[in-house]
């Protein structure tokens, strides 16, 4: 699999911004039309089509936007790109002239929907980029890859927009760094972008995350951006306007993997940068912990229970050791961890106690 055109990596990073979803011609046109005054976008997304969780959300304005579209090239000059989810989505895309197609997470879970779409598009010359799959399942990710190549798309990239995940409590989805730098280890050949906006749900959390793709190195970036981000008929939390959207790129510092001296990064340091996202994912992840010990504090407050069940602890403690050694960790080593956080768990009840 050989990447050409928009996706070779000459250009980083490659930057795509636009609305969650054209909702008016005026507002995906001014949107575009401001993103482009930014001289910060190479390309403009808007949802056409938007699978929802639940029914009775807004699912997209359908193909009536698909002239929209083509105005917001004549007027900007810029590639536009767009979801689709099934073969009539590409057929009608093709028709209204669509540059990019992207395959969204909900339809990469689904192999048959992916084989059908690669289908649809045999024979034609169209890049397409495919998101992960809602859950962090990398052969599946993968898969959707190579159903695309197998049909004959030369120009593929990979959206790293985050995995659901329900004990999470700081994102919308999970960013699993790990998981995106597997992919990039199976796939070296395959460009990386990331979905600041999917991954935060939120405003405040974009440039951390955006800043952290560029330290890894990913190949660009898809953000959301809206005239009047908090009227927007769908996901309005986590949109920006455009020129907050440029203030943003502006203000990012954009690394390489190779410096300017020859000689590309060492082994140690390409190997610490992922234990500095591994040791991320685990204060993240003892945050969230630490958020359900205040709640079980709560009821154990509530319904005068005490915070100690040393039967309870001994189950995880037990546990714990014997997972560790199937892992090849000590049972000190584990014994402590766990301990550790026990402590700092019985610690949190207490100051709810006493609260």
């Amino acid at each position: 699999m050989k990447t050409t055109h928009l996706f070779e990596e000459k250009k980083r990073p490659l930057l795509i911004a636009g609305p969650c979803s054209a909702e008016t011609e005026q507002q995906l046109v001014e949107t575009a039309t401001r993103l482009n005054r930014t001289g910060k976008v190479d390309m403009i997304r808007a949802g056409i089509w938007k699978p929802r969780t639940r029914p009775g959300s807004f699912e997209g304005i359908g193909a009536k936007g698909l002239p929209w579209m083509q105005r917001v090239k004549e007027q900007t000059g810029l590639p536009v790109c767009t979801e689709v989810a099934k073969a009539s989505h590409v057929e009608m895309c093709l028709e209204f002239g669509i540059d990019v197609l992207w395959i969204g997470a909900r339809t990469t879970v689904n192999p048959f929907a992916v084989q059908e779409i690669a289908e649809a598009l045999k024979g034609v010359d169209i890049p397409v980029m495919i998101k992960n799959p809602i859950n962090p399942d990398l052969a599946l990710w993968i898969g959707g890859v190579e159903r695309l190549s197998n049909a004959g798309i030369k120009q593929i990239a990979a959206i790293h927009r985050g995995f659901s995940f329900s004990g999470e409590k700081i994102f919308r989805n999970r960013p699993h760094w790990q998981l995106a730098i597997d992919f990039r280890q199976e796939l070296p050949q395959i460009p990386m972008i990331n979905d600041p906006s999917h991954i935060c749900g939120r405003r405040d959390l974009l440039q951390d995350v955006a800043q952290k793709a560029m330290d890894l190195n990913f190949h660009g970036l898809m953000l959301e951006s809206h005239i009047t981000p908090d009227e927007a008929w769908s996901d309005a939390q986590q949109q920006i306007t455009p020129e907050v959207y440029g203030d943003m790129i502006s203000s990012l510092v954009v690394r390489h993997e190779i410096p300017d001296d020859p000689g590309k990064l060492t082994l140690l340091e390409q190997m610490r940068k992922q234990i500095d996202l591994i040791d991320d994912e685990l204060l993240h992840i003892l945050a969230s912990r630490m958020k359900i010990s205040r709640e079980i504090g709560k009821y154990k407050r509530d319904n005068d229970i005490t915070i100690l069940q040393q039967n309870r602890w001994k189950e995880i403690l037990d546990k714990f050791i014997e997972k560790g050694r199937t892992s090849g960790l000590s049972d000190d080593f584990v014994a402590r961890f766990i301990k550790a956080i026990h402590d700092e768990s019985i610690s949190q009840q207490e100051d709810v106690m006493k609260g």
